[in-house]
């Protein structure tokens, strides 16, 4: 059986312009180092699908902090349920916001729970999902609407992602993923859901050493699996990271207004 462990490369490079990516976005469980490979891959007009898409400040992403819009250049839609940033310092949201104005950008506004459902129902290969999520809201706009049993339902077509990326604590050579913590989160149903899915892990061992009980991603829904080099930030101090360099940017700011968080400095 060919083996499923390579590079990130390795991994990308039958990726095409147009595809839809799909990838569990911010804290644990983020798969940063596929999606920095994937921006070298330089691969155009994607959709991407991510549940939060969080601009941050340069100084976050360069210390290896998640940052979707490491892609906006190369993206021609979005599908996500939020889409905001805390800094007022990020030049990425105002280009964000220019291109969906101008035409350049299409993004599409959903729920969490939706975007959730509308993966799970390409996974289980059904024609969509009727959700009451959303009525009344700008969520329903271009949909069909039904009353089922008295209630108002709008209807979600499935999402199935041509590639997955996610984010796993441990696998065996066979792609069988193990989580920690809420590093599972949208992880499993995109793996489920997508077409192609690409695994990073900080940890790969022989079939046999992960216990059944406590697999989450079945190695069936698992076409690729990248080890995360020791040299690269894993999750904690990813986040870890990105929050010193973000108050010291802040502390700089503030130093260089005369300002400090207890008045003048």
């Amino acid at each position: 059986m060919e083996s499923k462990i390579c590079t990130a490369a390795e991994a990308l490079s039958g990726v095409r312009d147009g595809a839809l990516v799909a990838a569990n976005f911010w804290g644990p469980g983020t798969p940063t180092y596929l999606w920095r490979a994937l921006f070298e891959r330089d691969v155009q007009n994607l959709t991407v699908c991510i549940n939060n898409y969080n601009p941050t400040p340069d100084v976050v992403r360069e210390t290896g902090g998640p940052d979707p819009t490491l892609l906006l250049s190369q993206t021609r839609k979005i599908i996500s349920a939020y889409c905001a940033t805390r800094h007022s310092d990020v030049v990425d949201i105002d280009m964000l916001n220019m291109r969906v104005m101008e035409g350049t950008l299409e993004f599409e506004n959903t729920t969490h729970g939706n975007l959730i459902m509308r993966l799970h129902a390409g996974a289980m290969g059904l024609g969509g999902i009727y959700s009451p999520v959303g009525v009344g809201t700008s969520i329903e706009e271009g949909k069909e609407k039904r009353v089922i049993n008295g209630v108002e339902y709008i209807f979600e077509e499935p999402i199935v992602p041509d590639l997955g990326l996610v984010s796993a604590a441990k696998a065996d050579k066979l792609g069988n993923l193990v989580y920690h913590g809420t590093a599972r989160a949208a992880n499993p149903v995109i793996a489920m859901a997508s077409k192609y899915t690409v695994a990073e892990v900080f940890e790969i061992v022989e079939p046999g050493e992960i216990e059944p009980d406590v697999v989450v991603t079945p190695g069936a829904f698992v076409d690729r699996i990248v080890l995360i080099p020791e040299d690269a930030p894993s999750s904690k101090e990813r986040r870890l990271g990105g929050l010193r360099a973000r108050r010291e940017h802040q502390l700089k700011k503030a130093v260089a207004a005369g300002t400090t968080r207890g008045g003048k400095a």
